[in-house]
């Protein structure tokens, strides 16, 4: 009962009934869901009233509508992707039809593939002491335990440094828990992350201070005299990791580095630069965000 994260898979039957459910182990096959031990009980029970909201999408042979589905403070919040598009995408009346099952599903808001449809509430969430406004499918960590348990972990390594760097902030998960020890400049590639992290400043209390930037960490890494004065840096990465990020900051002033990562595989792969330019991997604590899976989400720190 920990996931606050659904990607449901909607299909339509020769008789007409719309299913919800996740692909079977490498297959097309879509399995119906009737109930989930991994999902908070909010998603499950909606799951009825979600595969009314899918139905509209459907009307298309060649959708194959995806619902990514986040339970949020003010309500569910619905973001379809899939949708055939070359073809015209939604006509009046389908869009009609999903505004219509939004409602009676009591959603906060019903979006497509991120540009939002219907919204009878801001879809928020918190981070620290910050109600942000979430982003039409931006990204969120699957389990609020989880993501308490990694931040915790941060923000104890960096403790007594007075700035620090929060490089793929997102909107803000460890930004607004960070500034509370120390003031923060945070960068993510998602310019509406970014705006949303700027949207839920007016809303904490008592902080250091945050500057933030949209910039792709990939392309355009902030160099050395960018994280100028900054003592410790926190970086939470994709899959993909942040090896070109990673090889800026030997360069700094920083006398830590927190590593957050979801492929160990890439994160073994940064860890080797900052090992290599005399850093010493201090702790590794392993997170198990996705249980029953075989991902892993860790903390690593490493001290200069």
């Amino acid at each position: 009962a920990s996931r606050r994260r659904l990607a449901l898979h909607a299909r339509q039957g020769a008789d007409g009934r719309v299913t919800l459910g996740f692909k079977a182990r490498k297959s097309w096959r879509v399995v119906e869901l009737t109930d989930c031990p991994l999902s908070d009980p909010h998603l499950t029970a909606a799951l009825p009233a979600l595969a009314k909201v899918a139905a509209p999408f459907l009307g298309h042979p060649k959708s194959a509508p995806t619902l990514h589905v986040t339970l949020t403070d003010t309500g569910l919040d619905v973001d379809v992707t899939g949708v055939e598009k070359r073809s015209g995408g939604l006509n009046g009346d389908q869009l009609a039809l999903a505004i219509a099952a939004a409602a009676e599903a009591d959603l906060a808001r019903l979006s497509l593939d991120g540009d939002t449809l219907v919204m009878a509430r801001q879809p928020r969430v918190r981070f620290g002491r910050a109600s942000v406004p979430l982003p039409a499918g931006g990204f969120l960590q699957a389990s609020p335990a989880a993501e308490a348990a990694m931040v915790e972990r941060a923000v104890e390594a960096v403790r007594g440094a007075k700035k620090v760097a929060d490089l793929f902030c997102g909107a803000g998960t460890f930004t607004f828990p960070l500034a509370e020890v120390a003031s923060v400049t945070a960068a993510d590639s998602a310019a509406a992350s970014i705006a949303a992290l700027k949207a839920g400043l007016s809303t904490a209390q008592g902080l250091k201070g945050i500057e933030a930037q949209a910039r792709d960490l990939f392309r355009r890494p902030l160099s050395p005299y960018d994280l100028k004065g900054c003592e410790a840096i926190v970086l939470d990465p994709p899959r993909a990791g942040a090896l070109e990020q990673t090889q800026q900051l030997p360069g700094t002033k920083a006398s830590v580095v927190v590593g957050v990562s979801c492929n160990p595989q890439t994160f073994a792969r940064d860890a080797r630069v900052l090992v290599d330019a005399g850093f010493r991997l201090e702790k590794v604590m392993p997170i198990d965000q996705f249980i029953w899976s075989t991902h892993i989400e860790l903390v690593g720190v490493f001290r200069r």
